[in-house]
C-alpha cells in the first residue's frame, strides 16, 4: 500500500526531497499562504512544533497560491514572511498548486486518502463553504483542497490518519498530534 513515504516534493530551494526521510515521524502536512484569514494559524503551529519535535514531530508547510492568490510571494518572500512575523521553525517547502491538473502530487494522494467532509456547522463556516465552492469550481473532480491551511496527520508509518480542515480548533489538532506521538 501506497504511503507519504513514497513521495518526493521539492524544497524551498527547488531541491528534491525525500519524503522516506521523516520515516519513523509524526507528520502535519499543510497548505499554506500568507494573506489568507487563517494566516494566524503559524502561530499555534510554530508552538506545537516547538513543543513536540523532540518526541518525533514534523511539520511540512507547502505554500500555495490557487485560494484567491493569498501567497503571492517567491520563496524567498514567503519564507521571511513566516520567520520574521511567527518564529516558524518547521520546514517549509516550494510553493505548489494543490487542485487541478498541476495539483501537486503528494496533495491529491492526500486528498483522496481522506477527503473533504465539510467545514462544520456555522455561519462562517456556511459562508467560507460557497466561498470556496465558486473558487475551485475550475477544478471539477480535482478540487481536492477547499481552502489555506488543510492539514493532514500522518502516522510513523506514512499512513494518512486524520484531514483537518482551516475551520478546525487548532487546540483539537494538538491534541490529535500528541494523543499519536
Amino acid at each position: 500500500m501506497k504511503t507519504v513515504y513514497d513521495f518526493t516534493v521539492r524544497d524551498r530551494m527547488g531541491n528534491e526531497k525525500q519524503l522516506s526521510d521523516y520515516s519513523g515521524k509524526v507528520l502535519l502536512v499543510v497548505n499554506t499562504a500568507t494573506g489568507c484569514g487563517f494566516t494566524p494559524h503559524y502561530e499555534p503551529l510554530e508552538a506545537m512544533y516547538r513543543d513536540l519535535k523532540d518526541k518525533g514531530f514534523e511539520i511540512l508547510d507547502f505554500p500555495c497560491n490557487q485560494f484567491a492568490n493569498q501567497a503571492p510571494g517567491d520563496a524567498d518572500e514567503i519564507h521571511s514572511f513566516c520567520t520574521l512575523k511567527f518564529g516558524a521553525d518547521f520546514s517549509q517547502f516550494a510553493k505548489i498548486d494543490v487542485n487541478g491538473e498541476t495539483a501537486d502530487p503528494l496533495f491529491a494522494f492526500l486528498a483522496t486518502q481522506k477527503p473533504f467532509a465539510g467545514f462544520g456547522k456555522g455561519l462562517k463556516n456556511a459562508a467560507l463553504g460557497k466561498f470556496s465552492d465558486m473558487n475551485n469550481k475550475k477544478y471539477g473532480d480535482k478540487a481536492y483542497i477547499k481552502w489555506n491551511f488543510t492539514k493532514f496527520l500522518i502516522d510513523r508509518e506514512g499512513k494518512v490518519i486524520a484531514r483537518f480542515e482551516p475551520t478546525t480548533d487548532m487546540n483539537e489538532v494538538r491534541a490529535a498530534v500528541e494523543k499519536i506521538l
